[in-house]
């Protein structure tokens, strides 16, 4: 994936703007990642990616995904009935 590729489809979040907000803000709490356009508050896809980002956005990589498959993936975590991702 590229830095303008989405992270959070639900409010068309890029990787450039979470890793630009966690190296700004350096959150505290993986769920400070919300304050940026909301990502992370709607199907809670992005969340373990947002965990990632706020852990170390200057390490971040989304590795072995094309945006496609990113996509692709999310569409099949929308679909199944499974618990929803959730900040700790």
């Amino acid at each position: 994936m590229n830095p303008d590729d989405k992270i959070c489809y639900c409010y068309g979040v890029s990787a450039r703007k979470l890793l630009n907000f966690a190296r700004r803000t350096r959150p505290q709490r993986p769920s400070r990642m919300s304050e940026c356009l909301g990502a992370g508050t709607g199907c809670g896809w992005c969340i373990p990616f947002l965990v990632k980002i706020a852990k170390d956005p200057d390490d971040f990589a989304v590795e072995n995904m094309t945006a496609d498959d990113y996509a692709a993936a999310r569409k099949t975590y929308i679909c199944t009935q499974q618990p929803r991702n959730q900040f700790d």
